[in-house]
């Protein structure tokens, strides 16, 4: 691989993104990194907020230098009942310092969960992030699509007992999801 082809992308996230309660060796970031030959940082903290990801950016992010960023959280925000507004606010906040420093931005929909008052506020935070990214011209995984049957039905299979945190064929799921070409 030439220099050129050299991509170092951190993926920055919670629980989802680190692989709990497996770690992360069953992660789809380690699959991505298996896959596609590039690396792959995985910054995934068990329980972060999108407040936690802003407040770790530097060190968790800028101090790779690299050349992509896969922002992939909001699960705990809807949990810990942060409001709408701060959420989005904390991800409009990482993307620009991004953008301040050519790091090309990636999102990751977050992944669903069997509790429809949570899954509600998810669903609002997924199409307010796809609405985002078609004006910012960022890339979108949904990891969510993962999970739903081709009826729309929650494969409930592929979460743990929590009904939160995906099995390790659920992580598989997520990895399958993935369009290699967007790195």
């Amino acid at each position: 691989m030439s220099n050129k082809e050299n991509k170092v992308i951190v993926c920055l996230g919670d629980s989802i993104t680190h692989g709990y309660p497996y770690g992360p060796q069953e992660s789809w970031v380690k699959m991505l990194a298996e896959t596609t030959g590039y690396e792959f940082i995985n910054q995934g903290i068990n329980g972060n907020t999108t407040e936690n990801m802003l407040n770790r950016f530097n060190r968790s992010v800028l101090r790779y230098k690299p050349t992509h960023l896969l922002i992939s959280g909001g699960i705990n925000d809807v949990l810990m009942r942060d409001t709408f507004a701060q959420t989005t606010n904390n991800i409009i906040k990482m993307h620009k310092k991004a953008k301040e420093h050519n790091i090309k931005v990636i999102f990751g929909l977050p992944t669903p969960v069997a509790y429809p008052e949570f899954e509600a506020m998810l669903k609002k935070l997924r199409t307010w992030m796809i609405e985002y990214a078609i004006k910012n011209n960022i890339k979108v995984i949904d990891f969510s699509r993962a999970f739903y049957d081709e009826s729309n039905n929650l494969r409930r299979e592929l979460l743990l007992p929590d009904g939160g945190h995906p099995t390790r064929e659920g992580y598989k799921a997520i990895f399958s999801v993935i369009d290699l070409e967007i790195f």
